[in-house]
C-alpha cells in the first residue's frame, strides 16, 4: 500500500505552560481533529518535530509515547509513526474532560496515591545511579523554575516519571506518560495562588516533600520512600480539598 506524502504541521501554536511533552502532544492531536493529519498518515519524523517545537529527541519521544498509549498513533520499527482511526472503547481513559472539577483533580490524586506509592518503594530497591541522577536534574530543574517565578508544572512532573523509570518496570512509566503532565494539580487548579503562606512557600513546601522522597530513594529505604510519596500526594490532595471547602 503507498503511503501518504507526510504532512507538515499546523501553524505554530502559542506555548503553554503545561510543559513541552503536553504542547507536543496537544498540537499533533489537534492536526489529527482538524484532519491535517488523516488516519494512515505517516507523522513528521523525530528530527522535524524537534526542530519544529525546538526540543529534545527524549521530549519527542515521550510525546509520541503517550500519543500510542492513548492509542492515537502506532510506530512500525523502521518506518515511523502512523496516525490511526479514534477508537471508540470501553479501554480506560483519563481525558480533559474529566478534569473539568477540583472533585475530579482530587479522584486522580486518589488514583496516584496507591500508583506512585508502590513506584517509589520499587524504585528505592532498584534505582541505579543513573536513575539517581536523573531525579536530582530534575530536583534542581524545580528549584530553579520556583526561582524564575515559574509555576515549575515540566519540572514536577519530569521527577515523578524519573521516579517511574526508576522502578525498572515499563508499565509505571508507560502509565504516567499515559496521564501526563495534566496530572499535577497546578495545571488545573491555582494552587500556588490560594495557599495561605503564598506562592514560594507553597512551591517550596512541594520542593521539600521531593527531596524527600529523593533521598529515601537514594538510601534505598523502600518503606521511607512509601511513607514520603504518600505524604506528598496526599498533601497535595488535602490542599484540594481545603479549597474545594473554601469556595463552597
Amino acid at each position: 500500500m503507498e503511503l501518504r506524502k507526510t504532512p507538515s504541521l499546523s501553524t505554530a501554536r502559542v506555548r503553554r505552560p503545561r510543559g513541552l511533552v503536553q504542547e507536543i502532544v496537544e498540537s499533533l492531536a489537534s492536526d489529527m481533529r482538524e484532519g491535517l493529519i488523516k488516519p494512515g498518515d505517516k507523522l513528521p519524523t523525530e528530527s522535524e518535530i524537534m526542530a519544529r517545537f525546538d526540543v529534545s529527541r527524549t521530549v519527542v519521544r515521550e510525546a509520541l509515547s503517550q500519543l500510542q498509549a492513548s492509542k492515537r498513533v502506532e510506530t512500525r520499527h523502521g518506518i515511523g509513526t502512523f496516525a490511526l482511526a479514534p477508537e471508540v472503547s470501553g479501554n480506560f481513559k483519563i481525558a480533559n474532560e474529566d478534569f473539568s472539577t477540583v472533585a475530579d483533580v482530587i479522584a486522580v490524586l486518589e488514583l496516584r496515591i496507591s500508583l506512585e506509592t508502590e513506584a517509589a518503594g520499587l524504585a528505592a530497591q532498584r534505582r541505579n545511579d543513573a536513575n539517581l541522577a536523573a531525579m536530582a536534574q530534575a530536583l534542581q530543574a524545580f528549584q530553579d523554575s520556583i526561582n524564575q517565578d515559574s509555576d515549575a508544572v515540566p519540572p514536577d512532573f519530569q521527577f515523578h516519571m524519573e521516579v517511574a523509570h526508576a522502578t525498572h518496570n515499563q508499565h509505571f512509566a508507560d502509565l504516567m506518560t499515559y496521564l501526563g503532565a495534566m496530572i499535577i494539580p497546578r495545571t488545573r487548579v491555582n494552587t500556588p495562588s490560594t495557599a495561605p503562606e503564598g506562592r514560594l512557600s507553597y512551591l517550596q513546601r512541594v520542593h521539600g516533600e521531593h527531596e524527600s522522597i529523593y533521598n529515601a530513594i537514594r538510601q534505598q529505604d523502600a518503606e521511607s520512600a512509601r511513607a514520603a510519596m504518600r505524604t506528598h500526594l496526599s498533601n497535595s490532595r488535602e490542599r484540594l480539598r481545603k479549597t474545594q471547602i473554601d469556595a463552597s
